[in-house]
Order: C-alpha cells, then structure tokens, then sequence
C-alpha cells in the first residue's frame, strides 16, 4: 500500500512538473543585428581607419552620417567643395551621407538596399548595398552605378561600445 501511495505522489509531482514547465515563457531569441549604431570606415587608400558614421533607422528606413573623424590632425570642420547640390560646402561633420535603405531578407541573407551613398572625397553620389558579416561586427558596404558588378566594396568595423 505504501508502494502505491509513493508511486502516485511521485506521479502527481511529476504531472505538476511537466504542467509548471509547460506555462514558462520560451527564451527570449538573441535580437537580429543590424547596422544601427556607430561605424569605423576603412580608407581605400592606405586600408585604415578614417571616420566614424552613426547609422540610425527610422520607420524602416537607414540613413548615417559621419559623426567623427579618427585621423589626427584631419580638422573637424572640414567642408565638403565637390559635394553636390544642398551639401556643397557644408561641414562633413554631420553630413548625411547614406539614405533610403531598406531591409530585404531575413537572417543570414539580411541586405538593405535602395539606397545611395555620397562619397565625400569625390562628391559623387552611388547606389548602395549594405550587408553584415563576422556576426554583426563587419558591414560590407558596396557602393554602384547601374549594377552592383560595376562599384567598389568597403568593409566598416563596428566602432566599440
């Protein structure tokens, strides 16, 4: 008799168990990443650290602009003479230099496209693709006129926290 009495009281744990277990919110996913925040672009020249971009997305949208400079000595009130139209010599600090991306994908195959980049050195004015890698560390920045085969790719280092 009191085998049974164990046995069912061992049951009735167990179901209450599995029942508790059952109601408990799943864990939270890790949160996609994506390329909001701050960004160290890369000169194509000498392959270093140039400035710093700040990406910040509204209602869906991305557009950055250049926060910081991380060359010694590059002056923070640069202007920009060759920038086109409302740009044209205004101070790149602040600059506005990515619109109008969108996202397109989802997980690994995430890009945001639709978009345009202003190069600041040229003031010339491309189509853009941005896509992360390395885990959300890296943002391949590729930069095009007419097709995406014809332009030039940048890879920007997360600025730290």
């Amino acid at each position: 008799m009191n085998a049974i009495r164990i046995t069912l009281a061992s049951l009735l744990a167990a179901s209450l168990l599995i029942q508790v277990a059952a109601q408990a919110p799943a864990p939270a996913a890790a949160p996609e990443p994506t390329p909001v925040g701050k960004w160290h672009t890369i000169d194509d020249n000498d392959g270093k650290p140039r400035g710093v971009v700040e990406i910040i997305e509204k209602n869906g949208v991305l557009e950055g602009r250049i926060t910081g400079t991380l060359r010694a000595g590059e002056s923070l009130d640069a202007v920009c003479e060759v920038c086109p139209g409302d740009r044209k010599g205004k101070k790149m600090l602040g600059m506005m230099i990515l619109s109008g991306l969108k996202k397109e994908g989802q997980g690994a195959n995430a890009a945001w496209t639709g978009g345009e980049i202003l190069d600041p050195d040229n003031g010339k004015l491309y189509r853009v693709k941005l896509e992360l890698e390395n885990g959300g560390r890296t943002l391949k920045v590729r930069g095009y006129i007419g097709f995406s085969l014809l332009g030039r790719t940048q890879r920007w280092q997360r600025a730290p926290n």
